[in-house]
């Protein structure tokens, strides 16, 4: 397993938690009952996957925009640094922030 593998995998798990237990859930889940309610028959359950799956893109998407700044100014032409990969992670565990006693009373 890569190095980099970690880091991902810590992205993606706070994304998926932020996802699940997000206090705004509800929210999103009204915006994809109004969108999505057609594409997807009007299945509850699938609404409430779409509604999880649109937080957990948006969490990792825009915990990455710092890292790719970072990135874009020092210039980087490869593959990610390990700096940005720990600005990556930091940014989608400070977006978690709202999800995480929700994570901690309810479990996984």
């Amino acid at each position: 397993m890569n190095e980099r593998s970690f880091y991902f995998i810590g992205i993606a798990f706070f994304g998926m938690i932020n996802g699940i237990f997000n206090p705004f859930f509800v929210i999103v889940f009204q915006i994809s009952i109004f969108l999505m309610a057609e594409p997807l028959f009007g299945s509850t359950a699938a609404i409430a996957y779409f509604s999880s799956l649109m937080l957990s893109t948006a969490t990792v998407i825009l915990g990455g925009i710092p890292a790719a700044l970072y990135e874009r100014y020092i210039g980087a032409k490869e593959d990610s640094t390990v700096v940005s990969l720990w600005i990556w992670l930091a940014c989608t565990a400070i977006l978690t922030i709202p999800a995480i006693g929700n994570f901690l009373s309810i479990g996984l």
